[in-house]
């Protein structure tokens, strides 16, 4: 049902259904309809009384906002609750409602694998929350903070978290942030450590990424780790100088 303008209105009619015993519904995404708190209290108490399919979540794109956010996450109250996919992406979530997300999470057996936070402003304060919520989690694998204006300190919060407890995250979207050069160095400490399980790291935009990873190859250094990056005698062409520019 993504892209409808269904609104809080439309979400109540929506939720008619969910209430029923017969309703099967095991994915739900209502991206981008301008749904704010009071679709959300429908909805969570919809969902809240016939728990036990659905898995998959995605509230992306809409007005949720920390008291939204807060509602939504009643569902793993629920002893039946069994969702394992939340897409809560572009919201108007804060550091406030971080706290309440890591608090909601580690205070029950969460089946949660996968967790998008992306496009928030929640900032290095809410990152250090979430870093709360991966130490003592047994379950998550995927977490995306895209575009969550957080910096160096938000990474190192980062770091020491995923260092200590390294064996189950395996995806991390951090692109769109500033790690700034001890961010960097953090993650690149992080992946020499042979009991993390990390497969995919993003921390740079596609062609960004690609460019360092072509830099790489050159000099065997990542220039983002470099002061100063010298490739004079390197016949980079014209395809060479338009990655080194992709980096800026």
């Amino acid at each position: 049902m993504n892209y409808n303008n269904l609104q809080d209105s439309g979400v109540k009619l929506l939720c008619t259904g969910f209430k029923d015993i017969n309703c099967k519904l095991e994915i739900l995404s209502l991206k981008n309809n301008c749904i704010t708190e009071g679709g959300c209290h429908v909805l969570a108490a919809a969902l809240n009384s016939n728990p036990s399919n659905l898995t998959e979540l995605d509230l992306s794109e809409n007005k949720l906002g920390n008291p939204g956010m807060k509602i939504i996450l009643t569902l793993f109250e629920n002893v039946q609750c069994r969702l394992e996919k939340l897409n809560l992406k572009n919201n108007c979530i804060t550091e406030g409602g971080c706290h309440v997300l890591a608090a909601a999470l580690k205070s029950n057996t969460s089946n949660l694998t996968e967790l998008d936070l992306s496009e928030n402003k929640q900032g290095d304060s809410g990152v250090t929350e979430i870093s709360s919520l991966l130490r003592n989690s047994q379950i998550l694998q995927i977490l995306r903070l895209s575009d969550c204006s957080i910096s160096e300190e938000g990474y190192k919060a980062l770091s020491s978290a995923l260092r200590s407890n390294p064996s189950h995250l395996i995806e991390l979207d951090l692109t769109g942030n500033d790690p700034g050069e001890s961010g960097v160095k953090q993650l690149s400490d992080l992946l020499q450590d042979p009991n993390y399980q990390l497969k995919t790291l993003r921390f740079l935009g596609p062609a960004a990424d690609e460019g360092c990873q072509y830099v790489t190859g050159i000099v065997g250094k990542n220039p983002l780790l470099l002061r100063e990056l010298n490739l004079r005698g390197h016949k980079l062409g014209d395809t060479g100088v338009w990655l080194l520019i992709q980096m800026q």
